[in-house]
């Protein structure tokens, strides 16, 4: 589930139609979807979670904790004798680092890593580009985003935690880096990780599903006379860009409605008035909906590796405006988007007044990202690794 969980489990069901063979394994989850729970396998349990949310807190030692249920599933990985050895997220409270990485560099398995934020080359956070910290590029120290996912209300650990990865990741033989932007590549390559062939692979986006289509959302909100201008997040934070909204509903006069996706329920309580508060949703349908009912999607995020709710908005023929900053205006054209720079809400509500681009357009962006076309480049990387 989730962005990360989707993505896996479509490129698991693209190798099966090839007739290859696949599995997932994957964390904290209690339950997975039906169509993927034959190839899908839990690393650890509740119990092990708990445990190594207690050691970050503490000791701030994430992804170092977890050992018995990393040694249990990498009995289940040697059973299962990959070919190629994919990583996506290996932070979240589930997995061994170490333990991992002695055992591929030991295994001597063909390494594919896509990296899905920064975390593998930093001593402590997934993002800091808000902050403009660029410790991560020699050595992390005295953190500031100590407190900060993965939180650490204790000690600060990150020069250990940064010359340990160092160490462990740079120490496979056959592994080629993917990342989903030309900024994370550009990014990557100036890291510890940088000794590695890196190459961009965008995440893919199911056309099927995100396509435009027709719901009462308007209805349903009683507000068929207004133009919807859509903001979507998993985790709604400053850093993507919420104060934004905030100030653009000051400003933008009764013809508009500003909508949130994703919002909790503390964020929900809070709302300024004239705002529509919605929490995160799963289903892509109901996303196609909003994104379709939309007439501006808005993505003034400061750290994005990618920017996949932007393409979606795209497929349903909805036009962007995106914040310049990290990878977002990547995805963005001339004829689908346009970009702002940040903090500037004039930028931006003049950017939201004026677009008009054609729905054709918004769809021919987003086709390039199809589902088929960026995991043939992954089918295509697995078969050039092996034969190397």
């Amino acid at each position: 589930i989730g962005s990360t969980g989707r993505i896996c489990a479509q490129l698991a069901f693209a190798l099966k139609e090839r007739g290859d063979e696949c599995k997932i394994a994957y964390g904290r989850s209690a339950s997975v979807p039906k169509d993927c729970s034959e190839f899908a396998m839990r690393i650890g349990t509740k119990k092990d979670v708990a445990e190594h949310i207690a050691e970050t807190r503490l000791f701030d030692n994430h992804g170092f904790a977890s050992k018995n249920a990393t040694e249990k599933w990498l009995r289940e990985v040697q059973s299962f004798n990959p070919d190629v050895i994919h990583l996506h997220n290996i932070h979240g409270y589930y997995l061994n680092a170490k333990i991992l990485f002695d055992f591929l560099a030991e295994y001597g398995k063909p390494v594919v890593w896509t990296l899905h934020d920064c975390w593998a080359f930093t001593g402590h956070c997934s993002h800091f580009s808000y902050e403009k910290c660029d410790k991560w590029k020699s050595g992390c120290y005295s953190c500031p985003l100590k407190n900060e996912y993965p939180a650490s209300l204790l000690l600060d650990n990150s020069k250990k935690n940064y010359d340990e990865k160092k160490q462990l990741f740079t120490a496979v033989k056959n592994a080629v880096i993917v990342t989903p932007s030309e900024w994370l590549g550009g990014i990557v390559k100036e890291s510890f990780l940088g000794k590695y062939p890196v190459k961009v692979i965008y995440n893919g986006i199911d056309i099927d599903c995100f396509k435009p289509t027709e719901s009462s959302f308007k209805e349903k909100y009683g507000i068929e006379d207004k133009k919807i201008v859509l903001g979507v997040a998993s985790v709604w934070t400053e850093k993507k860009g919420i104060k934004d909204f905030y100030k653009l509903n000051e400003i933008i006069g009764d013809d508009y409605k500003i909508v949130l996706v994703g919002l909790n329920s503390a964020q929900l309580a809070e709302l300024p008035e004239g705002i529509i508060g919605i929490k995160r949703t799963n289903s892509a349908r109901e996303l196609a909906e909003i994104y379709t009912a939309a007439d501006v999607f808005v993505n003034t995020s400061r750290e994005e590796t990618m920017g996949l709710t932007t393409v979606e908005a795209l497929a349903c023929g909805t036009p962007a405006v995106v914040c310049n900053a990290t990878a977002v205006p990547e995805v963005v054209t001339e004829k689908s988007g346009i970009v702002i720079e940040p903090d500037n809400i004039d930028m931006l509500l003049n950017a939201v007044k004026g677009i008009s681009f054609s729905k054709e357009d918004c769809m021919e962006r987003a086709a390039e990202f199809e589902l088929s076309k960026q995991y043939r480049k992954y089918y295509d990387l697995y078969m050039d690794i092996l034969n190397r």
